[in-house]
């Protein structure tokens, strides 16, 4: 864990990083909004102990391009130091099709 924060960190992305706790919850309502929709191709990987868990059919409001939806079986909102091989699969798998 230690070397995920430090590479947040050491490389100036920290701010960042808190941006969207920062935005959302103090200030306003998230940035992205079905007015205002992200048309990129998306994909999700719906972690079960994530602190949010959207539902594809709101989530499809705001991402009016998803490609990929899938559930995974184990993990949350570090998913990258829970599962990190389900996680790099879930991530070449959407972008495979986009080569």
């Amino acid at each position: 864990m230690l070397a995920n924060i430090s590479f947040y960190w050491f490389t100036g992305a920290i701010g960042s990083s808190f941006w969207p706790y920062y935005y959302s919850r103090l200030h306003s309502n998230w940035p992205i909004s079905p007015r205002q929709p992200a048309t990129a191709p998306t994909g999700y990987a719906a972690f079960p102990k994530e602190m949010v868990v959207p539902t594809r059919s709101v989530a499809e409001k705001t991402y009016t391009n998803i490609q990929r939806w899938t559930v995974m079986k184990k993990g949350g909102h570090f998913a990258a130091m829970e599962q990190p091989g389900a996680l790099a699969e879930e991530v070449r798998e959407f972008f495979r099709p986009l080569r």
